[in-house]
């Protein structure tokens, strides 16, 4: 009995170079940095737009991808060795994204061949890694790995989701989970016709701690040391008063 389990995960994705071609879309966002709060939840961002020219629908597509920032990610096969689980195998990827969305007015099977979506990385199967390394084939491991972070509600794609408010004007919300990695996003939308990419836009998204939060973020990464040993002195002071609070008298 085999069993895939990913370790870290990482990501990143780049926007391709769109077609020399007049540009067809404006968009933009509700809000261009998330604060990240010891109370965070979550939160939503609306996703707008307008198309400069009114064109036949259904030749149409809109397609509003959101990327997190990279990190490196180590997917571990586990196998059961004599009634104990080992780690057997691995494979390690570089250039996913971490947190990746994605919304279409129709599935994305029907707005573009796989050429065009294989070239914008349009769709977790076409999200290639920059780097693998791995002694065996990778595609099980990276199977894997994408139902982990759809799992965590880090990866989704969700088709017929972006709505319509005139033949112009359009808009979508993304839902940013708390367990978002912190760092800089992109926010795409591309508009398809005939399932070729006319128009493209990116918007740069900013997710960041603050407060009490963002001092003990830098200082855990800035100054290690004194952070090890802020944390082990407050676990020595809170066990010291936990003891004289509930000691019980001899």
């Amino acid at each position: 009995m085999r069993r895939l389990i990913p370790i870290a995960l990482l990501a990143f994705g780049t926007l391709g170079a769109a077609p020399a071609a007049a540009q067809e879309i404006v968009s933009g966002i509700s809000q261009d940095v998330i604060q990240i709060t010891s109370n965070y939840t979550g939160t939503d961002i609306v996703v707008f737009g307008a198309i400069d020219r009114i064109d036949t629908p259904q030749n149409r597509n809109i397609v509003v991808v959101v990327r997190g920032p990279d990190t490196p990610m180590t997917v571990r096969r586990r196998d059961r060795i004599a009634g104990v689980w080992v780690n057997s195998d691995a494979a390690r990827f570089t250039g996913l994204p971490s947190f990746y969305y994605l919304a279409s007015t129709e599935p994305i099977e029907r707005v573009a061949p796989p050429r065009a979506l294989a070239r914008y990385g349009i769709g977790a199967d076409y999200l290639l890694p920059a780097g693998v390394f791995s002694h065996h084939d990778p595609q099980p491991f990276r199977q894997a790995a994408l139902r982990h972070l759809k799992q965590q509600g880090l990866y989704a794609e969700m088709p017929g989701t972006i709505d319509f408010l005139s033949e112009t004007l359009f808009r979508t919300r993304v839902p940013v989970p708390a367990n978002v990695t912190r760092g800089q996003y992109n926010v795409e939308v591309y508009l398809f016709r005939d399932g070729e990419v006319v128009s493209a836009q990116s918007t740069p998204l900013f997710v960041d701690q603050t407060g009490l939060e963002r001092r003990l973020f830098n200082l855990a990464h800035n100054s290690p040391l004194i952070y090890g040993l802020a944390c082990v002195f407050m676990a020595m002071l809170l066990g010291w008063i936990s003891s004289v609070l509930f000691r019980r008298p001899v």
